[in-house]
């Protein structure tokens, strides 16, 4: 039985590592303004904090060469200059400043992403799935995650403007995290 303070998130202290088996890290934009394309990173880590004073910490980083958007070419041009630039940007990083419990499941995580070189601030909202034992004694907590960006203040400028008034991709993308954390002894 775990003796850690628990927060106001009903998480005990410690250190939760993503399980990356169990975690989905997806993105999504409008194509033309009429479809949404979604994507995903496949690697990627990060951690989430708490310490026993009940103050939660986040960060974590995705490796650019890993979208996938089940579509090769639309991946390769992610990656080029026109995007995401992975040869000289290889990652993105993310660094929680604050994260304030809004009630018992849900909290706002504020904080730093850095994408392209530049970055920004970001405010997430989070809500606990829920936490349960695994069958090997091991403490879980599932999260998810939403939150939005403006690809433009990160230096992701491409677009073609279409014959109706939209553009070929929106300047807004959804973020959504499926998170699993395994506490660590």
């Amino acid at each position: 039985m775990s003796t850690a303070t628990i927060t106001k998130t009903g998480l005990p202290s410690g250190t939760w590592a993503i399980d990356t088996a169990h975690t989905k890290v997806g993105f999504a934009v409008k194509h033309m303004g009429v479809s949404t394309v979604r994507g995903e990173f496949h690697d990627y880590d990060g951690v989430l904090e708490v310490d026993e004073n009940g103050q939660l910490h986040a960060r974590g980083k995705v490796k650019v060469a890993s979208v996938n958007t089940n579509q090769a070419q639309r991946d390769e041009h992610l990656r080029s200059a026109d995007f995401f630039d992975a040869d000289n940007h290889p990652q993105l990083r993310f660094a929680s400043t604050a994260i304030t419990p809004i009630d018992a499941e849900t909290f706002e995580i504020e904080g730093e992403l850095t994408m392209r070189g530049e970055t920004r601030p970001i405010t997430l909202k989070a809500e606990v799935a829920g936490t349960e034992t695994d069958p090997w004694g091991n403490e879980r907590v599932g999260l998810e995650i939403t939150g939005q960006l403006s690809r433009g203040e990160y230096g992701m400028t491409f677009n073609q403007a279409l014959g109706s008034g939209n553009v070929l991709v929106s300047d807004k993308v959804k973020l959504r995290l499926d998170i699993s954390a395994v506490k660590q002894a």
